[in-house]
């Protein structure tokens, strides 16, 4: 049972771990130790005080260095799923599942839309991981729609269960899969199905298939944390980066405009801050209780 869980590793996240980490709190920072895409791709920033003409390179490599000297250790599970437990969360990854009392969404902003019936069959035939569901497809047919290269591994898995894979790449590179799984270089528009997945449809034909894999390094909020308030694909929160769910705070682009490094930075420290004072409240309510 962590104290605080981060979700997140660019300058939000970051933020807000080392905040955690100065109040003593046990963190479960999970992302990637590449941190983001938007930061590696910045030519040039100028706005983050202290560090003027920095590349997005180069603010990697501070941000991380800083991590290192302060002992922060990032776990690099793809987070699929947060739950709201009563007085802890549960943080299901793509390899295991953890606790923790309070949680801070800083996974940064969805482009592009959801497929279409992606959120109508979320938990009837479509899924975010592989690893947590490749079993209830045994001896089935199942799809797998990736958008990152890494995500070829989760399919020759899924080949390993099932009986036929579909692989559908989002992306344009070299496709490296086992011979077991077909690979079909189409757009997905749809999945279909009635109480639950019966099929897809691409620009191409349709193909029947009984489970469908959305691989995505971001997943839409109101789908990673049930019953969180979002608008559009951004969650709502106050200016305590306290969502309406107590104990669960948003930081960064997830929480909307501007995208920029510093504001996801200094709302990092603010729901760090609020997640340690809303534990506080609740450990001194508990020790009242004993009294």
């Amino acid at each position: 049972m962590y104290d605080i869980a981060i979700l997140g590793t660019g300058p939000a996240g970051i933020s807000a771990a080392i905040t955690s980490k100065i109040r003593n709190k046990s963190i479960l920072f999970i992302g990637s130790r590449k941190l983001s895409d938007k930061i590696n791709k910045a030519h040039q920033i100028q706005n983050y005080p202290g560090i003027p003409d920095i590349t997005g390179v180069e603010l990697a490599e501070k941000l991380l260095e800083h991590l290192e000297c302060m002992n922060i250790s990032i776990n690099e599970e793809r987070a699929v799923a947060v739950y709201a437990m009563g007085n802890y969360f549960g943080i299901q990854t793509d390899k295991d599942m953890y606790e923790a009392h309070a949680v801070i969404l800083a996974t940064g902003i969805l482009h592009g839309k959801a497929i279409s019936g992606e959120k109508e069959f979320l938990g009837r035939g479509v899924s975010y991981c592989a690893t947590c569901d490749a079993s209830l497809y045994k001896n089935k047919t199942v799809a797998v729609i990736g958008y990152q290269p890494e995500y070829e591994a989760e399919a020759d898995f899924l080949a390993e269960i099932a009986e036929k894979v579909y692989y559908f790449p989002m992306y344009h590179a070299d496709i490296r899969v086992s011979e077991k799984v077909i690979v079909r270089k189409e757009a997905v528009i749809e999945i279909v199905g009635d109480n639950k997945v019966t099929g897809l449809k691409t620009t191409g034909k349709s193909y029947e298939t009984d489970g469908v894999f959305v691989l995505r390094d971001s997943i839409a909020p109101d789908r990673l944390v049930p019953g969180v308030t979002t608008d559009r694909n951004h969650i709502l929160v106050n200016m305590q980066m306290e969502t309406n769910i107590p104990g669960c705070f948003a930081c960064g682009d997830i929480t909307g405009k501007p995208y920029q490094y510093i504001k996801a930075a200094g709302q990092g420290n603010v729901a760090a801050l609020s997640a340690v004072n809303y534990l506080d409240k609740i450990n001194r309510h508990d020790k009242e209780k004993e009294m």
